[in-house]
């Protein structure tokens, strides 16, 4: 257990996309030692995540994007199946998940239920996500989705059987970590 967390020194390295500082800070362990560290921390805002099911047809709505992050980590494409996301900016979770969900798949959903929050990379990342899921028919559905052109989004809009997109998990389809959390999530409550 630590005690008396002091922020003592604040250093910005970069604010080009979003903002990374260096942090230097200091505690006081269980012993009584007083320690002192230097971490980096990445701030790219809080977010919200949905996976979108159908009860009738035990589907899910996922999407497909390029993530360059994954494609210079090993991933050959760089291309990645997710559940629907995006960052609060100055919106609340739900009004963020709703417009995120509109804008990338295409439904508009009203009636949304936050399942939980979690801190996705609390080793080095601010973001507390917040996790939504939804039903959604076909009459919800107002536009072909896709993302918003001035954020260059390039959003594929899939529709699946909620038992691949479990299978998916296993092959390494899915290999995002939100996504699988809200499969999981409908899995294990027995939603679909």
């Amino acid at each position: 257990m630590i005690k008396d967390v002091k922020i003592t020194n604040t250093e910005v390295l970069s604010d080009n996309w979003y903002t990374l500082r260096k942090i230097t800070y200091a505690y006081t362990k269980k012993s009584g030692e007083d320690i002192t560290q230097t971490r980096e921390v990445y701030d790219r805002g809080n977010g919200a995540t949905i996976l979108l099911y159908n009860q009738d047809q035990k589907t899910v709505i996922l999407t497909r994007q390029f993530r360059l992050p994954t494609y210079t980590n090993g991933n050959e494409t760089g291309m990645m199946i997710e559940a629907c996301a995006g960052l609060l900016d100055k919106d609340n979770a739900e009004d963020c998940i709703r417009r995120e969900t509109e804008e990338e798949t295409g439904y508009m959903v009203n009636d949304v239920k936050k399942v939980f929050e979690a801190y996705m990379s609390p080793g080095s990342v601010t973001e507390v996500l917040y996790f939504f899921i939804a039903a959604y028919s076909k009459d919800m559905k107002v536009s072909e989705g896709g993302g918003v052109d001035h954020e260059e989004e390039n959003i594929e809009v899939l529709e699946m059987p909620f038992e691949e997109a479990l299978k998916m998990i296993n092959t390494g389809e899915i290999k995002d970590a939100k996504t699988i959390m809200l499969i999981q999530h409908l899995r294990l409550h027995d939603i679909l």
